[in-house]
């Protein structure tokens, strides 16, 4: 059967292309190597955060944002210097992108069912000057559902596309390679999988049974990725950030590969920004993995202590939830590839939140009444249970007992227990009065000030060795692998280019594969609530575009 559009990748940039195309009236075939438990991708794992610009729930609750100042935010957070060749396409993409997330994006996703959390979240908060990285106001928008919640109404209408007969979706169908004749791409070939009955993120069988053969008029790639293939990872790490780490454990499940990059780049693709990527420096080993060296990323409010592996503070603005990348560069170029948090309970039960779906059950649930819980003292429950299983927590009543287990954990001696007292106690009365020369601490206040923080996200400051505020706790923090910032390059329309800048003819993308938009929409640095934004942005966008394209 000659299709309309042959679309490579079930995730959320997938869904939404395809959802788009057979709103046009397109027949479109849907491929994914993964059995049908995993529809939607990685972004049903997530906790659903979104950038959104001046909405309603920011001016609720006192936030002034405007376009401008994102757009100022995103720029400093970019930091393109290659603009006149691989950033020229994600520059375009990011200024379409504020726009949108500026403009129609929150009725768009209104309209469809999406409804936000009310307290608006403050991730990436700089800590430089105005025009450097870093969210100016808060603007991480939690969806109501969390990442299954922002599946679902893509789902829907592609299962309802899929009765009426305009969408054939079969999982377990690997495509090998993109067919190509004259110059324009015709379609596909591959392997069909075994049959697989693995939950979602499990890895499943690559057993082959069968090949297959696709005609299409065009074919989009919404592949995802390279987050869950290290060995990738580690051969495009970039100097910059020094050594790539000998251990990582994984953000993404295993079939976040890679693979069609390189099969996209065989068939004429141009990638871009290879040495862009985004991996969290708060990463947990999950104690209930469901993919191999399952990692859970730590949402940390800005009041734990943070040291290197030899006990050493990180400097400003290194705080957690300040500047991922910059932070994960100061850790690699200590040596190694962990790092520690220092604690008390007081601020674990405020200031301690994971992500993704599953980690959040009152979200993902739509549960108010658990929601409202989460205001009692006490860690929330999936908190609790890293707390009392997970392979790196030490949890102590005294200093030297808490300095001992950490070296436990790690079997080495590191870390000096009279030089991190002494670290501590410094902070500690940088406490006693309302003005300090501690940024940290001038940072804890000032998010203070915020009342989202306020309520739910950011503890009374206190001293660390105050017996009251115990036991002290200790986290050891694992690099979490996760996004892929380059990728495939695409003008506005989603069209793949060449490497002399021309499209390929009958070749698009869309999502993760395509660095969110052009081959690097976010340049060096996200903002965050931007990942699943972007495949959302990419698939209407790309989808759009390619429907009028064929009429």
């Amino acid at each position: 059967m000659n299709y309309d559009v042959i679309v490579v990748g079930a995730g959320l940039a997938g869904l939404v292309a395809t959802a788009e195309l057979a709103d046009a009236g397109k027949n479109v075939l849907l491929l994914d190597q993964e059995p049908e438990a995993s529809l939607g991708g990685q972004a049903w794992w997530s906790f659903g955060g979104l950038f959104l610009v001046d909405s309603p729930e920011q001016r609720r609750i006192g936030i002034k944002d405007s376009r401008e100042l994102a757009w100022q935010d995103w720029l400093g957070a970019a930091g393109w210097d290659r603009e006149n060749d691989e950033d020229y396409w994600g520059k375009k993409w990011a200024e379409a992108y504020v726009d949108f997330a500026s403009g129609e994006k929150r009725k768009w996703l209104y309209d469809m069912g999406v409804r936000f959390f009310p307290v608006v979240g403050w991730a990436e908060r700089g800590g430089y000057l105005a025009e450097g990285h870093g969210n100016s106001v808060p603007r991480f928008h939690i969806v109501w559902g969390t990442g299954p919640g922002l599946v679902k109404p893509f789902e829907d209408r592609v299962r309802k596309a899929i009765a009426n007969g305009l969408i054939d979706y079969r999982p377990r169908h690997r495509v090998n390679e993109l067919r190509k004749e004259h110059g324009t791409i015709v379609g596909v070939r591959g392997d069909v999988l075994v049959p697989s009955s693995a939950a979602r993120g499990e890895a499943s069988s690559r057993e082959v049974v069968g090949d297959f053969e696709f005609d299409g008029q065009a074919v989009m790639v919404t592949s995802g990725g390279i987050g869950g293939n290290h060995e990738l990872i580690r051969k495009n790490w970039p100097a910059r950030l020094g050594a790539a780490p000998k251990n990582m454990i994984s953000g993404v499940p295993d079939h976040v590969d890679g693979r069609m990059l390189a099969i996209t780049e065989r068939a004429g693709g141009r990638i871009v920004n290879r040495d862009r990527m985004w991996h969290y420096t708060e990463g947990i080993n999950n104690w209930n993995p469901v993919w191999p060296m399952h990692g859970i990323r730590i949402l940390p409010g800005p009041s734990s202590l943070w040291l290197d592996a030899t006990g050493k503070r990180f400097s400003a603005p290194n705080f957690p939830g300040f500047d991922t990348l910059g932070t994960l560069e100061a850790i690699m170029k200590t040596g190694y590839d962990y790092s520690w948090f220092i604690l008390t309970q007081k601020i674990i039960e405020k200031e301690f939140a994971l992500s993704g779906s599953e980690q959040n059950p009152d979200l993902t649930g739509k549960s108010i009444k658990k929601v409202l819980a989460r205001v009692l003292p006490g860690p929330t429950a999936p908190v609790k249970a890293f707390m009392e299983k997970g392979e790196d927590f030490v949890i102590a009543n005294t200093l030297p007992e808490l300095v001992a287990g950490m070296n436990k954990l790690t079997g080495k001696s590191l870390l000096n227990p009279s030089n991190i007292e002494r670290l501590i106690l410094a902070r500690d009365r940088e406490i006693e009065n309302k003005f300090t020369k501690d940024l940290q601490i001038t940072a804890m206040r000032g998010a203070r000030n915020y009342l989202g923080d306020k309520l739910i996200r950011v503890a009374p400051p206190h001293k660390i060795l105050d017996p009251k505020m115990g036991p002290l706790i200790a986290v050891r923090l694992n690099i979490v692998s996760r996004k892929t910032l380059g990728g495939l390059q695409t003008d506005l329309s989603g069209r793949v280019l060449d490497s002399s800048g021309n499209p390929v003819p009958g070749l698009y993308a869309a999502g993760e594969v395509s660095g969110f938009g052009g081959g690097g929409i976010h340049g060096y640095r996200s903002l965050e609530g931007t990942f699943v934004g972007g495949c959302l942005f990419t698939g209407r966008q790309a989808g759009r575009a390619l429907a009028k394209e064929l009429k």
